[in-house]
């Protein structure tokens, strides 16, 4: 059985906090940086080289990157670059975070994928104020109608509909099927999906993942749509228009 927590999350809708990845390898600066995105409402990761930066990425979703421009094992612009030519981190919203203010250095880094450039030293009121911008200009893409078959999520108008028919979704499924279709054909495991859609400084059972999932299906079942989500066994769920295999 779900536990009393498990339960007051599935009748209440919940907000996915923002997470921001700050890749910085001087502790103090990291951590002050750190602590002024937590007390705005961020969440936050933190890493001190690009390794550990890219295991962050493979095992978290961040929202945004903070990425110092001089690192111990590769320069943030390198990483940038590798980043936007990555396919699962393309859309990653990237800020760049260096003392270099010269007009040269401000366009590599801008050519080179960031989506921002602020030197240092900066204010936290600036450095929240350009992530809020950044972010606002990254959801513009969420805009855009996603399509797969029958299937139809206009995300400017949060509806969903099949053949033309809408489909009313709870606010939790209408999130996981937004997920799951912007990364068709990935698996993602239950606890993947807790972080990726419920947050990941929320502490749910995993078991819940399952039940919005039965109520997904039940939903798009009305339109024989159900097919789309895939149970892939022992590994986890999945979004795709092909056949289950």
């Amino acid at each position: 059985m779900l536990g009393p927590r498990a339960m007051a999350h599935l009748q209440e809708p919940m907000m996915t906090a923002t997470k921001i990845l700050i890749v910085e390898d001087e502790a103090p600066i990291r951590e002050m940086i750190a602590f002024h995105l937590g007390r705005a409402g961020f969440v936050v990761i933190e890493a001190a080289n690009c390794q550990e930066a890219r295991t962050q990425l493979a095992n978290e979703r961040p929202d945004l990157a903070l990425v110092d421009w001089m690192l111990p094992d590769m320069s943030g612009l390198e990483l940038t670059r590798v980043l936007k030519r990555d396919r699962a981190n393309a859309d990653l919203a990237i800020i760049m975070l260096t003392a270099r203010a010269d007009e040269y250095d401000k366009v590599a880094g801008l050519e080179g994928g960031a989506d921002d450039y602020i030197t240092k030293p900066f204010s936290p009121r600036e450095l929240v104020a350009r992530i809020q911008a950044v972010l606002r200009r990254a959801g513009n893409i969420d805009d855009e109608p996603l399509i797969a078959g029958e299937l139809h999520l206009d995300a400017a108008g949060h509806r969903v509909s099949v053949d033309g028919k809408e489909i009313r979704l709870g606010p939790t499924e209408y999130r996981l099927l937004h997920f799951l279709m912007t990364h068709p054909e990935r698996v993602f495991s239950r606890a993947q999906l807790l972080d990726r859609v419920w947050g990941a400084n929320v502490y749910i059972e995993e078991r819940t993942v399952d039940v919005h999932v039965r109520r997904l299906r039940k939903a798009l079942a009305a339109e024989t749509a159900q097919q789309y989500i895939q149970t892939v066994r022992g590994a986890g769920y999945r979004f795709s228009t092909k056949d289950k295999s």
